[in-house]
């Protein structure tokens, strides 16, 4: 297995430690489980998204779900109450280990398990602080009046 190392970032870059941890997380995390459970990432609306996992065979009883410093993690664990002789078995039931890394104000909203497949509900919520706003521009004549509103405030004081 290859591995790239990344401490250069770390020592060349200042304020760019997220950027680089979320390099090597992603790198670490798609070898350790290449395809299992299978998923998909959907985008539904502009801030809205969806990621879908295949995960026949299990109860919501044996999943967690998690959000921790802006990484989704989604385990599941499968309880054998009964020891079963099969003949062929197809169907995964090991345990599993997914990790997402959400962007900056990215939210879970609900997570939901049905006919096999467990969907997280992702909405993008940007604080109004952060949000684009316009700056209206002033001509020169509201200059003027805000200039003459001053003179006559200095000259009533």
């Amino acid at each position: 297995m290859n591995t790239i190392d990344l401490s250069p970032l770390y020592r060349n870059s200042i304020g760019f430690d997220r950027m680089a941890t979320l390099l090597d997380n992603a790198l670490r995390t798609e070898s350790a489980s290449p395809g299992y459970p299978p998923y998909n990432i959907e985008v539904l609306e502009e801030n809205r998204y969806a990621i879908s996992l295949a995960i026949a065979g299990f109860a919501e009883s044996d999943l967690d779900i998690s959000v921790e410093k802006g990484v989704l993690t989604v385990r599941g664990k499968k309880s054998d109450e009964v020891e079963r002789k099969y003949l062929h078995q197809g169907i995964a039931n090991r345990a599993f280990e997914r990790k997402f890394n959400l962007a900056d104000h990215i939210e879970v909203t609900a997570a939901d398990l049905s006919n096999g497949l467990l969907t997280i509900s992702l909405v993008k919520e940007i604080p109004e602080a952060m949000k684009p706003k316009s700056i209206a521009i002033n001509s020169g004549s509201a200059k003027a009046n805000l200039e003459q509103k001053a003179d006559a405030t200095v000259r009533a004081a």
